[in-house]
């Protein structure tokens, strides 16, 4: 009898891992944060105010490299049998912005480094093109993102940036990170990432134009639309936090777990 035919009879089965296994048990404060996110959620989409999720999806680097999936060819894909980033063409840094009402994402392509004040540069462009247009009536803005990377919970430069961005466009922003080890729940995790992914799935990422491309065309039959933009600045790493912005700062923290619920108010607010 063949392996295959045997394994029928035994609790055996042809399994993937999953990543359901948190790799901390308990985080605390981590119920009320999700009680409070709901609540949030509600508010804002009763008021017809814009809620936005927000993440960076994984880097990847330009360059005949090996990129997972199967593509339908007439020729065998030969890619380099190493991924040093010293052969790389450049690398793409997809940031991106979910808006759970409308359906929508908004894929800021940058080339240099995911930083505060690009996630800000990010979120400057989705609200100069998009947002001001879908939402004209729009009084704050709830913005969910994870509690690392450029918009780190703990570090103030985020808030810094974020306070430039509120000033400038004159609407308050709101944010509310996840607990830490819950980013999975963000649902540009679900709702947006996974469909990118497939739109890209084993395609050589050659060129940047090539990248646009293939995100630009994600759709789904719920009706998802994907817009792509690149930033081509330079974005400097290792910035330090004005020494006068903690005195100077109009962030105001809630009073319910204000190391991740906080907004920036405009100047003259």
């Amino acid at each position: 009898m063949k392996w295959a035919s045997y394994l029928k009879f035994v609790p055996y089965r042809l399994r993937k891992a999953q990543k359901r296994q948190s790799m901390k048990k308990s985080v605390p404060d981590r119920n009320e944060q999700f009680d409070n996110i709901v609540k949030l959620r509600s508010s804002y989409l009763e008021a017809g105010n814009p809620i936005i999720s927000m993440d960076t999806k994984k880097k990847e680097h330009l360059g005949n490299f090996y990129r997972d999936g199967h593509l339908y060819t007439l020729e065998e894909l030969k890619v380099y049998d190493h991924d040093f980033p010293s052969f790389a063409e450049g690398v793409v840094i997809p940031h991106s912005l979910y808006d759970l009402q409308l359906n929508i994402g908004y894929v800021q392509i940058g080339t240099s480094h995911d930083t505060s004040e690009f996630a800000c540069d990010s979120f400057r462009h989705w609200w100069y093109d998009y947002g001001c247009k879908n939402y004209p009536n729009a009084t704050s803005i709830l913005v969910l993102c994870d509690g690392g990377g450029s918009n780190s919970s703990r570090h103030y430069l985020f808030k810094q940036d974020l306070q430039i961005l509120a000033d400038e466009i004159g609407i308050e922003i709101r944010i509310a990170h996840y607990p830490p080890y819950c980013s999975k729940f963000n649902p540009i995790e679900h709702r947006l990432f996974p469909h990118i992914t497939r739109a890209c799935q084993g395609v050589i990422f050659l060129s940047l134009e090539l990248v646009t491309e293939l995100i630009s065309k994600t759709r789904t039959q719920k009706g998802l639309n994907v817009f792509v933009h690149v930033i081509n600045k330079v974005y400097q790493t290792g910035r330090k936090v004005s020494e006068t912005f903690k005195s100077t700062m109009q962030i105001l923290f809630d009073k319910i777990l204000p190391k991740w619920n906080y907004c920036a108010i405009p100047k003259g607010c």
